[in-house]
Parts: structure tokens; C-alpha cells; sequence
């Protein structure tokens, strides 16, 4: 991992770093590179917009490690809505949250409780419930989560990181089940025992793990903006048989846009994963440690506010 990288990543966890950012990046515009908004009316323009241009989504209310039961159930209130203001828009959307917005460090049965009654609700508006993977002290728990709910529902897929040791195991695991998986890299600072520290290795990975998804019946949404895995996707699908329905790529909002929609003119499904809310900034950052480059883009921002 770089220093760059390092640096970027650790500073998302200081918040004498991240309020003063948090105050300020809506106002100068920088953050809405990457952020839809802070508001859920923002986030449903957005998705509109996108939906208009051939793109699916994937909304994400911005936030994690609730601080207590009350905030669990806030978050859970406000997915509902996110459900709800899909249907009634008619966006061609699903929804992701992280577990740890619904107390799964605090309350390992609350948390199961919530996220079985958010995949309910979901599947009453024929929609769909992705879980996102978050630092590695909660993988265990998160995939315990996933099992728990998948158990009883279809309707709910999960998230899978490439840089870490323990993800090929995991999706043996979960294949009875033929659920959907998001593979991604991985944004999150980790012990080099348990995760693969070089870029080469962590790709080299992804690639093993994406024959895995293709190969082992599972529904493979490819989580990267990185063209030489795409080609790589696109000839498993062809190897395997896939069709344009049986799989699908994920790419974040304001990443490689001219890319993303390159890609629905091939006819291959295209999610856009839509965040919004107030507490934005550890996932901004996170952005930025995984493209330095981007952080041009907000010192110049910064420059012009001033």
C-alpha cells in the first residue's frame, strides 16, 4: 500500500481532521464529486438522472458504528424510506447498508433482527437488500449476518473484499446458497497478517475470486473501475455462458463515467452505487486513498472556496 494511501486512510479516522471537512465540502462542491448529496431528495434526483442515462443503482445512506440502539433504529427507519421513495418513483434501484449502521458491533441480535425486518420490507416492494463488508474486525459477524438472513430470504446479496486472506473461504462457504456477491478490493487499513498489502497480489486475487463467482453459480456484481479486470469479467461471462442478466458490474458514483456508460452501450448491466447523507467524510476519503490523484481535484476546490 502506499503512503499516500496510508496517510489518506488514517486521517478519515480523525475527526479533528473530518469535521471541519464535513462542514465545509458540501458548500465548495468538492464532495459531490463522489457524494450525491445530504439529503435523501438528493440522492433520488440523482439516481433519476442516472436511471434516464440507462445506469441501475445501489442506494447507500452515508454512516456507520451507531452509537447506540436508538441510532440503529434511526438508520433502520431511514432505509425504509429509501425502500419506499424507490417504489414510488419508480427508480430501477436496490439498496445497501452497512451492518454496522444497524448496531452490529453494539447488538449482534438487534442487528439481525433489523437487517431480517429491512430484507422483509424490501422483498414486500419487490425490491432487493445488498449488505456491504466493512473493516475486517467485523467480517466474521457480517458473513454470520449474511447466513442468518439469506437463510430465509433471497432478496439479500453481500459484499466481499479481494484483499483479504480469508475471502476464498468465506465464498465456499456461502455457494449452497448461489447468492449474490459484490466483489471489491477493499478500502479499509489492515493488519498485513490477515490481508494482501500489494496492489499485484490483491488483483491477482480478484481475478481468482471472479472465476469463482462466474464458475460456482453464484451472481457476480463486479465492484471495480479497473478496465483490465472488466476485460477479464467479460470473458468469464462468455466462457461461463452468462447473459446479460446473469451478472452484473458495480462502479461508484462520479468514478470513470464515460466508462460506466460505455458499458451499458455493450448491453451489460451497469449499477452505479449512490451514497448521500450527512456523515460523508471517512467515505470520501476512502475514495480519495484509493485514487490519490483525486486529491488534486479537492485542493483545487478548496482553493476556489476560499
Amino acid at each position: 500500500m502506499s503512503l499516500a494511501r496510508s496517510l489518506i486512510t488514517w486521517l478519515s479516522a480523525q475527526r479533528a481532521i473530518t469535521r471541519p471537512l464535513g462542514a465545509t465540502g458540501m458548500r465548495l462542491g468538492f464532495a459531490r464529486r463522489f457524494i450525491a448529496g445530504e439529503t435523501l431528495e438528493d440522492a433520488l434526483g440523482v439516481a433519476a438522472e442516472l436511471n434516464a442515462r440507462g445506469l441501475l443503482v445501489i442506494m447507500n445512506r452515508l454512516g456507520e458504528d451507531v452509537a447506540d440502539a436508538k441510532d440503529a433504529e434511526d438508520s433502520y427507519r431511514a432505509y425504509t424510506e429509501i425502500l419506499r421513495q424507490i417504489a414510488e418513483r419508480r427508480i430501477d434501484g436496490a439498496i445497501t447498508v452497512k451492518p454496522t449502521q444497524l448496531a452490529l458491533e453494539l447488538d449482534f441480535e438487534q442487528c439481525k433482527r433489523l437487517t431480517m425486518k429491512l430484507v422483509e420490507e424490501a422483498s414486500a416492494l419487490g425490491n432487493f437488500v445488498e449488505i456491504d463488508m466493512e473493516h475486517s474486525s467485523a467480517t466474521e459477524a457480517t458473513v454470520s449476518l449474511y447466513e442468518h438472513v439469506r437463510a430465509r430470504h433471497e432478496n439479500v446479496g453481500l459484499a466481499v473484499q479481494s484483499y483479504l486472506f480469508r475471502t476464498e473461504s468465506d465464498l465456499a462457504r456461502l455457494k449452497r446458497w448461489n447468492p449474490k456477491i459484490r466483489l471489491v478490493k477493499g478500502a479499509y487499513l489492515e493488519p498485513h497478517d490477515i490481508a494482501f498489502a500489494e496492489k499485484r497480489e490483491v488483483d491477482e486475487n480478484y481475478s481468482s475470486l471472479m472465476r469463482i463467482l462466474f464458475a460456482d453459480g453464484f451472481f457476480p456484481a463486479i465492484g471495480t473501475h479497473d478496465e483490465a479486470l472488466l476485460a477479464q469479467a467479460k470473458a468469464l461471462a462468455k466462457e461461463y455462458g452468462r447473459g446479460s442478466g446473469d451478472w452484473e458490474v458495480q462502479m461508484l458514483f462520479g468514478i470513470r463515467r464515460e466508462l460506466q456508460e460505455s458499458l451499458v452501450r455493450e448491453g451489460i448491466r451497469m449499477r452505479v452505487y449512490v451514497t448521500y447523507g450527512t456523515e460523508w467524510v471517512p467515505y470520501f476519503m476512502r475514495r480519495l486513498a484509493e485514487r490519490p490523484a483525486n486529491v488534486g481535484f479537492v485542493l483545487k476546490s478548496l482553493f476556489k472556496g476560499r
